[in-house]
């Protein structure tokens, strides 16, 4: 989990070592993500696979006027697992390449304690993402390359705060919905210009997407355990990358990229329930989010070695996308800074590569935070307090030529 919302922006090993900054390099299968365009340089029946595991510590420490100021808290689970796999096909002697991606461009999962401060506000979110993407790309003239799929989302939502301050009487509220029928689009056009540089760009449509699930709630002496047939539409973001990539000999690549995220896209999120449950709960809840646009600046190096090895070196600037207003400790955005070093080692056939990431965030104050929905509006609680933020992550991915 990033900044930038809940966005997976890390989807290839060696695209992370070089701080994300692959748009206008795009030369292996994850091109499928990266830029689609840039499959024409990828020759031959090609297949990929990585994995992201990522251990992410958002921290809370409450406000100086609150009795548990002194406190500071970790989410439960700090770990996460992310697959990916691509394949690309393309036959030497013709313009046209093909490929496949299947990973989750989104994802979240954070519970943490309930003696926070705002339990009312949040206790639980979970996020997981699936997206299939087949694409297809040409080569319309020498140098210049546009790409195109489509991509075929599955996801699933968890959502759960309390009703009241504490835990006792026994009472929370937790939505639960999945959505695996939603479809977009994703555009990239790669121009060689010369030996030396490259120029690259990628679209990335919106998705509207509806989760249909069920409510559990419960409110002990007022409500018994109740669940209710309901459904929430979110509207994930469009996504758009500029990158340019400059290459003084064969031995050096350096890049650097622009990557904006439509985040204001969710503002409102409507809970619909089938039916009126009893009061407190109403029957159509409004989630403000208020989310804003922002951006990520990446800069990526590599170095080419003989024997096949090259090491890459980046960074970014991971910009937050939740305002104070509206702050939802489910998303603990706040701006981020990642550093990245990999190595790689290229075969005639085969290619493995390994990165680290480190993620750090300097400590974000929420002040006059305004909660979500109803229940915290009622007991008084906010999001309010200091929040940071440290990751650590490895990537690894190894590639085949058949």
């Amino acid at each position: 989990m990033t900044a930038n919302g809940f966005r997976l922006v890390s989807q290839d090993a060696f695209a992370a070592a070089r701080g994300e900054a692959f748009a206008a390099t795009a030369d292996n299968p994850s091109a499928v993500h990266y830029n689609p365009a840039g499959l024409t340089q990828v020759d031959g029946l090609q297949a990929r696979m990585g994995i992201y595991a990522l251990n992410f510590q958002p921290t809370f420490s409450p406000p100086a006027s609150a009795s548990n100021a002194n406190q500071s808290y970790h989410i439960e689970n700090d770990d996460a697992r992310v697959p990916q796999l691509y394949y690309s096909w393309k036959d030497p002697e013709k313009p046209v390449a093909f490929g496949l991606g299947v990973y989750a461009p989104h994802g979240a999962g954070v519970t943490w304690p309930r003696d926070t401060g705002f339990r009312s506000v949040a206790i639980e979110g979970e996020l997981t993402y699936l997206r299939v993407n087949p694409v297809v790309a040409f080569e319309i003239l020498p140098g210049l390359s546009l790409g195109a799929g489509v991509m075929i989302d599955k996801a699933d939502i968890a959502l759960e705060q309390g009703l009241l301050r504490g835990e006792r009487p026994a009472n929370s509220f937790r939505f639960e919905g999945e959505d695996d029928r939603s479809m977009g689009y994703n555009l990239g056009v790669l121009w060689q210009i010369n030996d030396q540089f490259s120029l690259g760009g990628t679209f990335r449509s919106g998705m509207t997407m509806l989760f249909e699930g069920k409510t559990d709630f419960e409110l002990q002496r007022n409500i018994q355990p109740t669940t209710i047939p309901a459904e929430a539409e979110y509207h994930f973001p469009y996504t758009a990358v500029l990158g340019l990539s400059y290459r003084p000999t064969e031995k050096w690549n350096i890049e650097v990229n622009a990557d904006f995220s439509n985040w204001s896209s969710i503002d409102t999120v409507t809970i619909s329930q089938e039916r009126k449950p009893r009061s407190p709960v109403q029957q159509n809840i409004p989630v403000s989010l208020g989310f804003e646009d922002s951006w990520i600046f990446k800069l990526g190096v590599t170095r080419y070695f003989e024997n096949g090895w090259d090491l890459s070196a980046g960074c970014a600037l991971n910009e937050n996308s939740v305002p104070d207003q509206f702050y939802t400790p489910l998303v603990a955005d706040l701006d981020r800074h990642l550093f990245t070093i990999g190595i790689g080692r290229d075969w005639s056939r085969f290619r493995f590569d390994l990165t680290y990431q480190f993620g750090y965030g300097p400590d974000r104050e929420v002040t006059g935070s305004k909660p979500a929905s109803t229940p915290a509006r009622d007991t008084g609680q906010t999001a309010d307090g200091t929040y940071g933020f440290i990751s650590n992550a490895v990537l690894f991915s190894a590639g085949m030529k058949f």
